[in-house]
């Protein structure tokens, strides 16, 4: 287990080197608290030093100046634990330090585990994400004009004269994948800590699907199991049984995980309703009500993730109303609705996502300012590199 460091040697440089990412870390003392708890001093040195781009362990003997015999046990002790990814290319191990958010936060509560003290961290957590919505580190996770996140429609609940692009259907990411696996959901994982249980009674285990590089590493140290194709979207179909909303990457090549969200429990859907209404990008629909079908029934209410549905009076009487800001166009209220009042219409403007994981961070870089200083630090190096030999492709 991580201690309470006796200096700032370790953890300062720790949050800076976090702080290089798209989404970094703002410094406070419950942050400070937390890297105590995940990171032992060495574990915190070594992680502080890691470049932007994937290195060898040779690369990391030189950079952290401990010895390759001293390194690799700790190396490994990390992936155990989530804090750096391993990747196995031909011959050679690639090791990554994982960010912040989406990263070893929700690593941390997707096993089972002794070695920490979890309710100590998911309270921890809990209140550093959003102890300060205008300067904390939900502005720094939600407030980009280019989200990080984006959410996807129910398939079936699609008008029949809208076409869904194959980056807009869960079925269709699942599918191509090639690589799959579900393991334990952060949020609902980390709210058992908390005393809570999901209002939507979903499992915390088997709904948080992970693709490609991501869920082979996952697979690897424990923290998902491998799942076939037929097996993911059997998951998916009980998800939306569930009413649950489909998040995906912001991109349109190769997302690398489908997480299934309700609106008590999931911290993405916590910050849409905390005002963060663009948090997660939407979908090509918006929700609409069928005033001559709606009686006010509220069964729609609650199966909304981002309360985004209430009730209003007119000359038409009592009936539900939609809130277009924060509406993610999801689909999950649709079913839920027996009479058929509620459907999906096509938004004015269609939005569409990056087309790779490089082109949303170097547009939240840009938004942040940031921009300039990451290419110095890594990009331009790992293109240099990459021409000189071939490495893994990481989608994470």
């Amino acid at each position: 287990m991580g201690h309470h460091l006796g200096s700032k040697n370790s953890i300062i440089p720790l949050i800076d080197r976090l702080n290089k990412n798209p989404i970094g870390l703002v410094d406070s003392d419950k942050l400070r608290q937390i890297l105590t708890l995940l990171f032992s001093e060495e574990e915190a040195l070594v992680a502080s030093k890691f470049p932007l781009e994937e290195a060898t362990i040779e690369e990391l003997v030189k950079k952290t100046g401990f010895a390759k015999e001293r390194l690799l046990p700790l190396l490994d002790n990390m992936a155990e634990k989530g804090l750096v990814m391993d990747l196995p290319y031909a011959d050679t191990t690639y090791y990554m330090l994982m960010p912040g958010l989406i990263g070893f936060f929700e690593l941390t509560f997707m096993k089972k585990r002794t070695d920490l003290p979890l309710p100590e961290l998911a309270r921890l957590m809990t209140e550093y994400l959003f102890e300060d919505n205008t300067q904390g580190q939900a502005q720094e996770f939600f407030g980009s004009k280019t989200s990080l996140t984006r959410s996807l429609v129910y398939d079936d609940a699609v008008p029949a004269s809208s076409e869904v692009s194959n980056y807009e259907d869960a079925r269709q990411i699942i599918a191509t994948a090639g690589y799959g696996a579900v393991g334990m959901c952060y949020c609902r994982h980390k709210k058992e800590h908390l005393g809570e249980t999901c209002a939507k009674h979903a499992p915390v285990d088997g709904t948080c699907i992970s693709l490609g590089a991501a869920a082979k590493f996952m697979v690897r140290r424990g923290f998902a199991v491998e799942k076939s194709t037929e097996e993911l979207l059997a998951i998916l179909d009980r998800a939306r049984e569930l009413n649950l909303t489909h998040i995906t990457d912001n991109v349109r090549q190769k997302p690398s995980f489908v997480c299934n969200c309700c609106s008590c429990c999931c911290e993405l859907m916590a910050g849409v309703k905390a005002g963060f209404s663009d948090g997660v990008a939407k979908t090509t629909f918006l929700a609409a009500v069928d005033l001559d079908k709606c009686n006010d029934c509220g069964l729609c209410f609650s199966a909304c993730n981002v309360d985004a549905i209430s009730s209003a009076a007119s000359q038409a009487g009592s009936h539900a109303v939609i809130d277009i800001v924060p509406c993610l166009g999801c689909g999950a209220c649709v079913p839920a609705c027996t009479r058929g009042a509620i459907s999906l219409i096509e938004r004015a403007q269609r939005p569409v996502p990056p087309e790779k994981r490089k082109d949303m961070f170097v547009a939240i870089l840009k938004e942040k300012g940031r921009l300039k200083p990451y290419l110095v630090s890594g990009t331009q190096k790992r293109v240099r590199r990459l021409l000189a030999r071939k490495k893994p492709e990481v989608d994470v």
